[in-house]
């Protein structure tokens, strides 16, 4: 049973899952470093995403989303390694991974179609 989120609930849920999962992660001078640039990208997308919701131009709002779409790229890329760091946490990892594919799908839906109206 799937439940339908809007984009600001799914995203602002995408961090608060990452934050948990950053938690249960050991403290080490690698694992620290890692979580810091994970959570830095993954709690921008949905930033960014909201900047885009009250940009001041069309111009604004695709780069605000261009830039959510990085941001989840960047995220992926993090999990990725965070997960080759900490093998017992693969599992969780993947989840989040899934999700941040997902979303990096809704964005690029969103910049596709922002090009075709332009």
């Amino acid at each position: 049973m799937s439940k339908e989120y809007d984009l600001i609930e799914r995203t602002t849920k995408f961090s608060e899952d990452l934050v948990v999962f950053c938690k249960g992660i050991k403290q080490d001078n690698i694992n620290k470093s890692l979580i810091n640039q994970l959570i830095r990208s993954g709690t921008s997308i949905g930033a960014n995403y909201c900047e885009a919701n009250n940009a001041c131009s069309k111009k604004d709002f695709q780069n605000k989303i261009f830039i959510s779409k990085k941001e989840t790229q960047e995220t992926k890329y993090w999990l990725q390694i965070l997960t080759k760091s900490n093998p017992e946490k693969a599992k969780e990892a993947r989840v989040l991974w899934k999700e941040c594919q997902e979303l990096m799908m809704i964005f690029q839906k969103i910049i596709s179609s922002c090009k075709k109206k332009n």
